[in-house]
């Protein structure tokens, strides 16, 4: 019950009387209680401020290794930056020599193509004279050897033998 409404069991309590201030110092221990809090505040001052120093002196180190920790990660990231605009000039000048050598090299197989046409174009042109050469000696050889059959077959009517004979001694003899 007191505990549900506690100004109405005060007030219930102060009806009854048996609640009240008693000004009675020696039956109300006013004075060991003064001189108990007065030790505590005094024994207790020095223990108190003591552990007050120390977790202020954890506080500060705290503090001072934070700053420390700090100043390191900065010097880190710095380091860090510079390494990475290092390897960023290192890719540029590692891109820049990529496409100077794509060029030469593509520079070199057009040239190289070209060489390999300018061969076999002139193979072809050596292959195709070769082969008229050969086409007009055929030619020739079947002209002349018609003509021979032609000249053969008048000659062997208008010629008699001892003409023969003397056309084959001079050939032979020019042999």
């Amino acid at each position: 019950m007191y505990l549900l409404n506690p100004l109405q069991s005060v007030a219930t309590l102060v009806a009854e009387g048996s609640f009240g201030i008693n000004f009675d110092i020696f039956e109300t221990n006013v004075i060991n209680l003064a001189i108990l809090t007065g030790g505590i505040f005094y024994l207790g001052g020095n223990a108190l401020s003591e552990t007050l120093t120390e977790r202020q002196q954890r506080i500060l180190g705290a503090i001072q290794e934070s700053e420390e920790r700090l100043a390191q990660a900065t010097q880190r990231l710095l380091e860090s930056e510079t390494q990475l605009e290092q390897a960023q000039l290192v890719i540029a000048s590692i891109k820049e020599e990529a496409d100077k050598t794509a060029k030469q090299v593509k520079s070199g197989i057009l040239t190289e193509g070209k060489a390999e046409i300018e061969r076999l174009s002139s193979v072809a042109k050596s292959q195709i004279a070769t082969i008229e050469a050969k086409v007009r000696k055929q030619i020739s050889d079947y002209v002349v050897t018609l003509a021979l059959q032609r000249v053969s077959l008048q000659l062997e009517g208008k010629l008699s033998n001892e003409l023969q004979q003397q056309i084959l001694n001079q050939n032979i003899s020019k042999l």
